[in-house]
C-alpha cells in the first residue's frame, strides 16, 4: 500500500488508517480478543497506521494485536483533557496500556471546538509540547470538525498534525462547506502540517457510496492518510483492496451494514445530558425522551458514555 509522510513530522503512514473506534464500547462493544483480530488483520494486510483515543476505551483491543508483531506501527491517540495533569495522565495511560515507550501522535480531542480551544486548554497544549520534548510522543496535533480550527492550527508552529473531518458532501463539517474544508486542508499542508482525514463516509451514513466516498477523500492532495472505522476482518480486506486500487473482492464474510444511533426509549429518562455533549447538535429532548436527528448525526457514539442509564448505542 502507498505510504506518505505526515507533513514535517517525518512519520510515514499508509494511505489507509484503521479507525479502532467501532470495535470498542462506544459502538459494537466487541470482546477485546475479537477486536484484536480486526486490528491484526489490518496490520497483516499492510496498514501501518492505527487511530484511537482515550475516550474510545480500545487500548485493550489493540495491545493483544500488537504483541509479537514485528512491523513498524504508527499509533495516534487523543484526549479531551483540559489541563496539564489530565493530558499527562492520558499520555501515560496510553503508554502503559499499549506497552510503548512513545506514542507517535497525540492530539487534543476537540471535534466541535472553535479556534479558542488552544487558549481554553492551554494546560493540555503545554503538556503535549513537554511530552514531545521528553520523547513520550513524536508529534502533537488536534482533531476537529471545524474549518476555522484547521486554519488556526495551520498557523501554530507547535502543531504537527491535524485530523479534520472531510467527506464528499461536507456532512458534519462546521464553520464552512466541504470545499472550504478542502481549501483549509490544502493551506495547512502547504504550511508543513501533516493531515489525515476522518469521517470519509460520514460516520457510516454513506456506506452505500463506499467507492465514491473513498475516491473523493483520496483525491485530496493534502491528506496523507484517511482513517476509516472498521469492525471486521472482512471490512479490512475490502477497504484495503479499494485503497490499493484493486477490484472489491467477492468476500463471503463481507456485507454492507448501515449504522444508526439507537436510544432505548424504555431506558431513557430524559435527563438531557447527551443533548448537551452532542458534537453535532443531533440530539434533542421531545417531551421526556431524547430523540436523534439522522440528518445531523455523524454516528460517532461520543454521547453514549455520558448516559448514566446506558440507553444509547451505535448499532
Amino acid at each position: 500500500m502507498e505510504r506518505r509522510i505526515l507533513g514535517k513530522s517525518g512519520i510515514e503512514v499508509t494511505r489507509l488508517c484503521l479507525g479502532v473506534l467501532p470495535v470498542g464500547p462506544l459502538q459494537l462493544d466487541l470482546p477485546p480478543a475479537q477486536g484484536a483480530r480486526v486490528v491484526r488483520e489490518a496490520l497483516e494486510r499492510g496498514i501501518n497506521f492505527l487511530d484511537t483515543a482515550e475516550m474510545y476505551r480500545t487500548y485493550t483491543h489493540m495491545e493483544p494485536a500488537l504483541e509479537g508483531y514485528r512491523g513498524r506501527v504508527v499509533i495516534a491517540s487523543k484526549s479531551t483533557a483540559q489541563t496539564y495533569d489530565g493530558m499527562r495522565k492520558a499520555i501515560e495511560d496510553a503508554l502503559r496500556a499499549l506497552r510503548l515507550d512513545t506514542v507517535d501522535i497525540f492530539c487534543l480531542h476537540a471535534a466541535r471546538s472553535s479556534p479558542s480551544v488552544f487558549s481554553e486548554r492551554t494546560g493540555a497544549v503545554e503538556c503535549l509540547a513537554k511530552a514531545k520534548e521528553e520523547g513520550l510522543i513524536r508529534a502533537m496535533g488536534i482533531t476537529t470538525h471545524s474549518v476555522l480550527t484547521v486554519r488556526a492550527a495551520a498557523r501554530l508552529p507547535g502543531i504537527d498534525v491535524i485530523f479534520p473531518m472531510v467527506n464528499l458532501t461536507g456532512f458534519g463539517i462546521l464553520d464552512g462547506t466541504r470545499d472550504d474544508m478542502v481549501q483549509a486542508i490544502d493551506d495547512a499542508h502547504r504550511a508543513g502540517k501533516g493531515l489525515y482525514g476522518m469521517k470519509a463516509l460520514a460516520g457510516g451514513n454513506y456506506v452505500k457510496r463506499l467507492e465514491e466516498g473513498f475516491s473523493f477523500v483520496m483525491g485530496i492532495p493534502g491528506l496523507a492518510s484517511v482513517a476509516v472505522g472498521m469492525s471486521s476482518p472482512a471490512e479490512v480486506r475490502v477497504n484495503v483492496a479499494i485503497f490499493e486500487g484493486r477490484p472489491i473482492p467477492d468476500d463471503p464474510e463481507y456485507s454492507i451494514k448501515e449504522k444508526r444511533l439507537f436510544i432505548f426509549p424504555l431506558i431513557c429518562v430524559g435527563c438531557g445530558t447527551c443533548v448537551e455533549v452532542c458534537h453535532n447538535g443531533a440530539l434533542s429532548l421531545q417531551g421526556d425522551k431524547v430523540v436523534v436527528d439522522p440528518d445531523l448525526c455523524v454516528l460517532c457514539g461520543y454521547c453514549a458514555p455520558h448516559c448514566k442509564e446506558m440507553a444509547i448505542r451505535v448499532i
